[in-house]
């Protein structure tokens, strides 16, 4: 068994009546949709977001039909935005499977996300799970907010640690706040535990934000380069925004200059790697990482004992550990 497996355990049987039920949400009179559909459910990765909710239910209370409505709104959300985000970036690829748009276009990978969005409007409507839906729309809010900003800092390539984290707080770690805040929401009705364990989705949302943005900075196994994910698209992250904080006025110009010209710099991925090694960067950016697990687990302190809190615990040290 691996490790996510074994932290799924608790829930095992909840996810897969969960998957059935996810299957019969998605469904359409319309073929082509049922097709495409088809298609995300086959690829539907670790499956983190619907996991947080049912271990976040089980945790407090019992899993109840409410915890099941929560766990598809999310996934709804979840699905919705990587097909946009998709096309936003004229992304190809997909967990290394084609995306929706480089198969049926953008037009279609458009407009189904939107059938996605309007799925989730419509399970919350049908069950009356208005508490549920008003903290997945604010999720929807924030993320939107969170994208918008990250463009306008981008085009200036000025963006401060503090935009940093508002943008990833907004854009990644809202969502997995919805995810924590809607599970408990769906066994109790306290306002402290529903809002400790929204600030603990926070906190791990941001753990597993700069896990990410440090992958950036590993080589690849295959060419022993640095991926240079983010500098194509010139977003700054939290290794690179640590070292130009840290290094002199002189090396932090000519690094942001040759990130502004990068299409005449073969080398600027290697150039940019090793400045973020020379002034430490990652290191700063693992050690803000495990800050936020450790306020994570901290907030765990709060509950009972029991096998939902360890996967729990586990899932917020897998979040660091992982290795994709």
């Amino acid at each position: 068994m691996n490790k996510l497996s074994e932290i799924k355990s608790p829930i095992s049987s909840e996810l897969k009546t969960f998957n059935d039920l996810f299957s019969k949400t998605m469904k359409s009179s319309v073929p082509l949709l049922n097709i495409i559909t088809n298609y995300v459910l086959r690829r539907k990765g670790k499956q983190i977001r619907p996991v947080l909710v049912f271990l976040t239910a089980k945790m407090i209370g019992e899993i109840n039909q409410t915890t099941y409505t929560a766990a598809s709104l999310v996934e709804l959300l979840h699905t919705a935005t990587l097909v946009h985000d998709d096309v936003v970036d004229e992304a190809y690829e997909r967990r290394g499977f084609l995306s929706i748009n480089a198969l049926w276009k953008s037009k279609i990978a458009v407009l189904l996300g939107d059938y996605l969005l309007s799925r989730g409007l419509a399970i919350s409507v049908e069950t009356k799970e208005y508490d549920i839906l008003e903290i997945t729309n604010e999720a929807v809010k924030e993320m939107i907010e969170g994208e918008l900003l990250q463009i306008q800092k981008s085009r200036k390539l000025n963006i401060k640690e503090e935009d940093y984290f508002r943008i990833i707080k907004k854009k990644t770690a809202t969502l997995l706040a919805a995810c924590t805040a809607s599970g408990a929401r769906s066994v109790t009705t306290d306002p402290d535990m529903i809002n400790k364990m929204k600030v603990f989705g926070l906190h791990i949302g941001v753990a597993f934000q700069i896990k990410d943005d440090l992958f950036d900075y590993e080589k690849t196994s295959i060419t022993g380069k640095p991926k240079g994910n983010d500098l194509q698209e010139k977003k700054l992250t939290l290794p690179l925004i640590a070292s130009l904080n840290k290094a002199n006025k002189a090396d932090s110009k000519s690094i942001i200059r040759l990130i502004n010209n990068k299409s005449s710099k073969k080398d600027t991925f290697q150039k940019v790697y090793d400045f973020v090694h020379k002034y430490e960067g990652v290191k700063y950016a693992e050690e803000k990482m495990i800050e936020y697990r450790q306020n994570a687990l901290e907030i765990l302190n709060n509950f009972q004992d029991n096998k939902a809190k360890e996967s729990l615990k586990a899932l917020v040290n897998f979040i660091v550990e992982r290795k994709n």
